[in-house]
């Protein structure tokens, strides 16, 4: 019985290191996918291009609505799908979120869409520092 139980034990052991490795190597692969679609911008980066592109806000519009970057319009993640075709892909993008993450996916999934200059500001709308407007 106690032989059972420990190669029970070990197996569980097996297939919880495999779920791990596997979870490690996706994580890898994404994050090189996100490198390759979207270039990370600091602050000070961002604010030298983004007059000149399209500024997306991809927050939820209540997000959106408390404040955000002067001049950007709001295209949500959650209506991608719905309303992406709105940002122009001959234009520089530049994207942000509350806090990078959802932006650089936004990116990626604009990158499959055949869009190539996409920007995001690193560390999102959180650590924004100039100027914003609210209603």
């Amino acid at each position: 019985m106690r032989m059972k139980r420990e190669r029970g034990i070990s197996v569980n052991f097996y297939i919880l290191g495999a779920a791990v490795v596997v979870l490690i190597i996706y994580m890898v692969v994404m994050m090189l996918r996100l490198r390759k679609a979207v270039t990370n911008l600091t602050q000070d980066e961002f604010i030298e291009g983004y007059r000149k592109a399209q500024l997306i806000d991809v927050r939820e519009p209540k997000d959106f609505d408390a404040g955000h970057i002067l001049g950007a319009r709001n295209v949500p993640y959650s209506q991608f799908r719905q309303r992406y075709k709105e940002i122009r892909p001959d234009k520089p993008v530049y994207l942000y979120d509350q806090n990078g993450g959802k932006s650089a996916r936004f990116a990626l999934l604009l990158k499959k869409k055949g869009y190539a200059q996409l920007f995001h500001l690193q560390g999102g709308f959180r650590q924004w520092s100039g100027k914003v407007k609210s209603k």
